[in-house]
């Protein structure tokens, strides 16, 4: 019980991600993407995955909620890398 404010903090977060991973897919573009910010949410994520485990909270579920964000985040991070060269070789 002491994780649900962290919980609901990965699912506010974590609800933002199919969006941008939508959008990243149908558009093929990088227009409006930050490869900065998703490598810093991304070592965010990881950092929380870690944190979990050095800590020996892999038991309270949270890391569930941190594994699925980073999963999310990650597909976002390859989708924007494919648009990227796309749109190179468009030019």
């Amino acid at each position: 019980m002491n994780q649900i404010f962290e919980v609901l903090m990965l699912l506010a977060f974590g609800a933002a991600w199919p969006f941008s991973i939508r959008k990243s897919w149908v558009s093929g573009s990088t227009a409006g993407k930050s490869i900065v910010f998703l490598w810093v949410v991304l070592i965010g994520y990881l950092s929380g995955i870690a944190n979990k485990i050095i800590n020996e909270q892999v038991g309270d579920g949270v890391i569930w909620f941190y594994t699925c964000n980073t999963l999310m985040v990650s597909i976002d991070t390859v989708l924007y890398y494919r648009n990227r060269r796309r749109e190179r070789h468009t030019l």
